[in-house]
């Protein structure tokens, strides 16, 4: 009779609980897990941060901050040197080439890239027990309904969307397919792509918040200045570019000041839109670097981080939060601005965004989290922005599903342990914007082509290095890039070679 009265217990215990909380398996030890927060800044350099480059132009006092309270790491990449493959990777833990965008970016009316099965960071902790929202530049493509079904929706967008008059094919008024709420947010507020592709609307939980019955022509930046420039095409009528990161970062700030009533823990995904052009510095940060408009700008940039500590620090939520900032690609710091300013954008490293040197993925990373990560610390190890997924997988303790994150490693132990450089990546792939590969093991980084791959020249060939098929570049003796060992090592060369090719062939 007691077996049955137990039964009865047991049984009723499960009736008890809801439907989220039987699919949350960690959701009782949730006074254990921390919140996340992880900043995106768009196109900004390892050497802007003052705290990373004692010759920077620019006074970074909040990112500054982080460093000293918490870890950052002196070799962490991006999977790709520009916006939306980086974006891929960091929400999936999976290369963007595997995806069907093999280079370049997407435009603010192209379909979703994220495969509607795939497992995201937001899904993976949502089913962990943590509340999700993803607030900023989205960047990933969206399902947007047709007025007519029979015509693209933007067939020739700088043509035809661009002009007035010309609107494109969107059903401005009906709910977006493929976005952040069926990818595991629970709550969203985003612009669709960059801050210079159209249309320029918000979405709200995947509705556009003001139809973009307006029309801009846009800002060009030869007759505006270097970095001020948007294209023209559909806006909201109210929808003020100059605003744009304040207001998105209004609406973080809000989401985390709900949150800190709340026992259950949370993720947000803060990309930001800046420093990526169109470069529009407030009046309060005017003039207070020595880089220019884009320094200023990297100034607001800091100055938003800043907001997202104090609230931390307000809500007395700091010491439970992991906070993590770094950027989705290196600087678009060009020649022409080194010529202009001291300031180098991207520190020592060769090239610029989009490009495979090194300088196109090499960006800052630091996090904080006062209860697990050593305070000042510093970490060497190889770390790549497809690392995110199984990084969490790592701190809630729950593994990942299978087939989620393949090229996700768990980092979580470089994070606290900062002593062992026993490395935890046996390799790291990068990808340019023209589709250039380049493979990084221990010291040594390969690239099977000539030329950057990217924006600087030359982006194909390379008369310098006339009589070889690549470079391969000693990382540890030579971060800057500069002495080419293709032809002197070609052991090193073939096994690099064999691997990439292994890794890129790979149906996953």
């Amino acid at each position: 009779m007691k077996y049955v009265f137990y039964y009865i217990v047991i049984f009723a215990s499960i009736i008890g609980c809801t439907k989220e909380e039987r699919e949350s398996p960690v959701r009782n030890q949730s006074e254990n897990l921390p919140n996340i927060i992880y900043i995106l800044a768009d196109d900004m350099g390892y050497g802007d941060l003052s705290s990373l480059n004692e010759s920077s132009g620019i006074q970074t006092p909040h990112m500054d901050r982080l460093v000293n309270e918490g870890i950052h790491f002196t070799d962490y990449h991006t999977n790709s040197a520009v916006c939306t493959p980086t974006r891929y990777g960091v929400l999936t833990g999976r290369y963007a080439w595997r995806s069907r965008l093999k280079s370049g970016v997407l435009w603010g009316y192209d379909p979703p890239l994220i495969e509607s099965d795939r497992v995201t960071v937001a899904s993976f902790l949502k089913s962990s027990g943590y509340d999700t929202a993803c607030i900023g530049k989205w960047h990933l493509g969206l399902g947007w309904q047709k007025k007519n079904p029979d015509l693209p929706i933007a067939k020739y967008e700088w043509d035809r969307v661009f002009e007035e008059g010309a609107d494109s094919n969107v059903d401005f008024s009906k709910k977006v397919e493929g976005g952040p709420g069926e990818l595991g947010f629970d709550y969203s507020y985003i612009i669709p792509a960059s801050l210079d592709m159209t249309p320029y609307v918000y979405l709200e939980n995947d509705r556009v918040v003001e139809l973009p019955t307006a029309f801009t022509v846009g800002k060009d930046q030869l007759v505006e200045g270097r970095g001020v420039f948007w294209r023209s095409g559909e806006v909201s009528p109210s929808f003020e570019f100059e605003n744009v990161l304040l207001h998105l970062t209004q609406k973080a700030v809000t989401y985390l000041k709900k949150r800190s009533s709340e026992s259950k823990p949370f993720f947000m995904y803060f990309p930001m839109t800046a420093p990526h052009t169109p470069w529009l510095p407030n009046a309060e940060v005017e003039g207070q670097s020595q880089a220019g408009t884009y320094g200023d700008f990297v100034r607001l940039v800091d100055q938003m981080v800043g907001s997202i500590l104090g609230t931390l620090d307000e809500m007395n939520m700091a010491d439970e939060t992991l906070i993590i900032v770094t950027s989705d690609n290196g600087a678009h710091w060009t020649p022409e601005d080194k010529a202009l300013y001291s300031h180098r954008a991207n520190h020592v490293y060769r090239g610029q965004k989009a490009d495979i040197y090194e300088a196109g993925h090499r960006v800052p990373y630091i996090a904080r989290w006062p209860k697990r990560i050593p305070q000042g610390s510093q970490s060497r190890q190889v770390m790549c922005s497809t690392d995110l997924l199984a990084t969490v997988s790592g701190i809630v303790d729950r593994p990942l599903p299978s087939g989620a994150g393949e090229d996700s490693v768990n980092m979580f132990p470089a994070h606290i342990d900062t002593e062992s450089m026993e490395p935890l990546r046996d390799f790291t792939i990068h990808h340019s914007l023209n589709g250039y590969f380049s493979i990084r093991k221990g010291q040594w980084k390969l690239t099977p082509h000539l030329g950057s791959g990217g924006f600087s020249i030359p982006t194909d060939n390379d008369p310098n290095e006339e009589g070889t098929k690549g470079t391969l570049y000693d990382l540890e003796v030579d971060p800057k890039e500069t002495i080419n060992l293709y032809v002197d090592r070609p052991e090193v060369v073939l096994e690099l070679e064999s691997l990439l090719e292994t890794v890129t062939k790979q149906d996953i």
